[in-house]
């Protein structure tokens, strides 16, 4: 019908050009027009297709490829790309993150106003101060959390819901912490520390950051050396859970199809995901950093003080290490033997000494005035360390942090 029609509107369209050649009267061309009236006018044939006009703010979210079991009942922002999904994403519960052009205030007053006319329950409201507060909303056995952050030109934000039981609402939400956040077993080993150093790790086991060296027993052996691999899980766990409600300050984990930052390092290695991930951060030196000579992760190797210092650092300061010279360091802590410091190592500890008190080098090793970059560090030293993340006063303790839960 379609064709017949468009063949009919060309034939008239071809015989009024002949007309006007031939200069017949105006009242003939009017009347040729009214018949065409009788199958579309013109200006309905060139007019947007309404159900094209409905269907064009949705069609970028359509073709993001959120998977079949993503609950629909979940508004999408309409200006978003998603970037990824975590592969354990199920019916009942997932994380996805998407990116979007649009201003944080846009996508904020986009949910706002869907959830509320959608009848869900926000619990907790986009924070419109400077520090991030993720909103968080409930309908009927679904929770929802959104959280915004900012960047140059763009806007990204995570969303994870959770389907819950109607009786365990409390227990189980997303704004409060899991069940097993806190623990109230302590290492069965802790008299072997020191009463100063005995607080730190405590507290942070609370948290489940640490792991225990002998699970049957419960045995910490804080005064074991830790390898590489046992740090970089510890240091991922607790920046992640410092700052379980800021995703953009959370380190993302590597993904298994990712080229592999460190030879001995692959993909089926257990830790890979932890450790690819600060290799991709730039936390930790790498091919992907430049360093053509940090080929190899050592994961079972020793951590030694530079290195605990080298990773901790950015970590704290949240950006990258200030220039430093040997005469500046050795100006700031008076070490004998700044001479053996590496580069990168002066830069941390540059950082570390404008920390004042909160410093890693004073809360680990207290006073001494011998560095000692090459020295293997302790459980116990290394849990330490995990203990604060901040920079000049503007922080957060695992005190802090088991305080807010």
């Amino acid at each position: 019908m379609k064709k017949k029609q468009k063949s009919l509107f060309t034939y008239f369209l071809d015989l009024i050009i002949r007309l006007f050649k031939l200069d017949l009267p105006l009242i003939s061309l009017l009347a040729l027009l009214t018949a065409c009236s009788g199958t579309q006018g013109l200006e309905g044939r060139f007019s947007p297709n309404p159900e094209l006009q409905k269907n064009s703010e949705t069609a970028q979210v359509t073709n993001n490829k959120l998977p079949e079991n993503f609950p629909n009942e979940i508004p999408q922002y309409p200006q978003s790309t998603l970037q990824e999904i975590d592969e354990e994403i199920t019916p009942k519960e997932g994380l996805t993150r998407w990116n979007s052009p649009d201003s944080s205030d846009k996508i904020k007053a986009f949910y706002q106003q869907e959830l509320s006319s959608k009848e869900w329950d926000i619990i907790q409201p986009f924070s419109t101060e400077s520090s991030p507060q993720p909103l968080i909303a409930q309908k009927d056995d679904l929770k929802i959390r959104i959280s915004l952050v900012n960047s140059a030109s763009t806007t990204e934000f995570t969303l994870e819901y959770k389907k819950i039981a109607q009786n365990q609402a409390e227990e189980n939400s997303l704004d409060k912490p899991s069940p097993n956040l806190t623990q109230t077993n302590t290492f069965s080993d802790l008299d072997q520390v020191s009463q100063a150093l005995r607080p730190y790790i405590q507290d942070l086991e609370k948290l489940n950051i640490l792991t225990a060296k002998i699970p049957e027993n419960n045995q910490f052996k804080p005064n074991e050396i830790i390898t590489r691999r046992e740090y970089a899980r510890w240091l991922v766990n607790a920046q992640n859970k410092f700052y379980q409600n800021s995703p953009e300050k959370q380190i993302r984990l590597g993904l298994k199809n990712s080229q592999p930052a460190f030879s001995d390092v692959p993909t089926n290695d257990p830790d890979f995901a932890i450790i690819q991930g600060l290799a991709e951060t730039g936390l930790i030196p790498s091919r992907l950093t430049g360093d053509s000579q940090a080929s190899l992760f050592r994961p079972d190797a020793p951590l030694t003080r530079s290195n605990l210092i080298i990773w901790k650092v950015p970590l704290d300061t949240g950006k990258s290490l200030p220039q430093a010279s040997i005469d500046g360091v050795k100006e700031t802590w008076g070490f004998q033997d700044t001479a053996k410091i590496d580069p990168q190592g002066l830069r941390a500890l540059y950082a570390d000494f404008q920390n004042g008190e909160q410093g890693n080098v004073r809360r680990v090793f207290g006073y001494t005035t011998l560095f000692q970059p090459k020295k293997p560090v302790t459980r116990a030293q290394a849990a330490v360390a995990l203990w604060y993340f901040g920079y000049q006063g503007e922080g957060l303790s695992a005190k802090n942090v088991l305080e807010q839960n």
